[in-house]
């Protein structure tokens, strides 16, 4: 397999748990501005949508969508937990966390990004995450992933969004269950050898 991703970006959460997973993959960096990688291919001809992650398969073809490459590559590796087994509503719960990341959080972030974005635009957006993150607090007291125990897929996505908190310089110090989760998680062998890989740490 080979992983198309952007420092950071959310295609990170992909990253996450290929390493966590074990399984042996290549890396192609994308910068979204040429839409070109690293190796010099036209990123429109691997993905025409123009954003990351997109994870060449060993058949060749190419799938996308954070929450459905997470699932993919956590499926590979049923061993390690990342993912509950197909049909099980412990699976369904895990997809109803994918879903509520990719469009209450990660979605939420967008305008943030975007340096036309007017002020209360932005102000309106960190009022979402703000009850956003009130929910997942809520929620992270009294366990240590989302799921409970043990980190899953969800976790690598949530700990990725969580991430631009510090990009768009959002303070996060009203939700210390929150802060205490991202450090959980960021503790984490795999998560760091991530980070350092993609040049987030030293």
């Amino acid at each position: 397999m080979k992983l198309y991703y952007t420092p950071g970006a959310c295609s990170m959460a992909v990253h996450i748990v290929l390493r966590e997973a074990g399984l042996p993959f290549e890396l192609e960096k994308v910068d979204l501005r040429s839409k070109r990688t690293q190796g010099g291919e036209d990123y429109a001809q691997i993905n025409p949508k123009g954003y990351v992650p997109a994870l060449r398969l060993d058949d060749g073809s190419v799938l996308t969508e954070v929450g459905v490459c997470v699932q993919y590559v956590a499926d590979l590796a049923p061993q390690t937990d990342l993912a509950p087994v197909a049909g099980t509503m412990a699976r369904y719960r895990l997809m109803e966390w994918l879903n509520f990341i990719s469009t209450e959080i990660h979605k939420t972030f967008g305008p943030l990004f975007d340096p036309s974005a007017s002020a209360e635009l932005r102000q309106r957006q960190i009022g979402l995450l703000g009850k956003r993150f009130g929910y997942l607090a809520e929620r992270l007291t009294q366990r240590e992933f989302l799921m409970g125990d043990p980190f899953t897929a969800a976790d690598a996505y949530l700990f990725t969004v969580l991430n631009w908190t510090h990009v768009v310089k959002m303070d996060t110090t009203a939700w210390p269950a929150l802060q205490a989760y991202v450090k959980r998680v960021a503790d984490r062998p795999a998560v760091r050898e991530v980070m350092k890989t993609e040049g987030l740490i030293k």
